[in-house]
């Protein structure tokens, strides 16, 4: 078994859960009633699981090197690409959908691309001005297209589909890109 770290967390209170962080690092949260010798059986039975994730992060480490840290002075610069990137994009492809939104944000966020609220203010990761054109039109399109549908129903992936038909390869794609 690999090293874990052990997090106290008040909010589990029914179950263990086991997080693996991309820089491969195993966490395990757990209840207080789980004794230690369970969540020990619960971590083997979890075992191929735990050292395939393992296994897929090196690789994809080994085929994506980990980029240098961004600094503060490179988000104040890209911010203002991406703010320009997103105002042309949504502009180009509310011609089609004629939504109607407040503001668009540019956020320095970890784990997100994009979000939309239900004010209407559609919010994007700085880092969209560092990716292929294709992807960042993808982001662009799926939040936008949250304000006809505030889900992913259905009918939510037809109206992205109406201008980028191809939208299951490119979150593909785009899962391989590590913010």
């Amino acid at each position: 078994m690999p090293p874990y770290t052990l997090n106290p967390s008040r909010r589990t209170t029914k179950y263990l859960r086991i997080t693996i962080t991309r820089e491969g690092i195993i966490k395990v949260s757990k209840p207080r009633h789980i004794t230690t010798p369970q969540m020990e059986a619960f971590l083997v039975s979890k075992s191929d699981w735990i050292n395939s994730t393992l296994e897929k992060i090196k690789s994809a480490q080994t085929k994506n090197p980990a980029q240098p840290k961004l600094t503060k002075k490179d988000f104040i610069r890209l911010r203002e690409i991406a703010l320009h990137l997103a105002t042309t994009k949504l502009a180009l492809f509310n011609k089609h959908y004629n939504f109607s939104y407040k503001n668009i944000v540019i956020r320095n966020q970890k784990t997100r691309w994009g979000s939309c609220s239900r004010k209407g203010n559609l919010n994007f990761n700085y880092k969209i001005a560092l990716i292929p054109e294709h992807l960042a039109d993808y982001i662009i399109v799926h939040e936008l297209s949250h304000l006809g549908q505030f889900n992913h129903s259905h009918k939510f992936w037809d109206l992205v589909a109406e201008t980028i038909p191809n939208h299951h390869e490119l979150r593909r794609e785009l899962r391989n890109i590590h913010l």
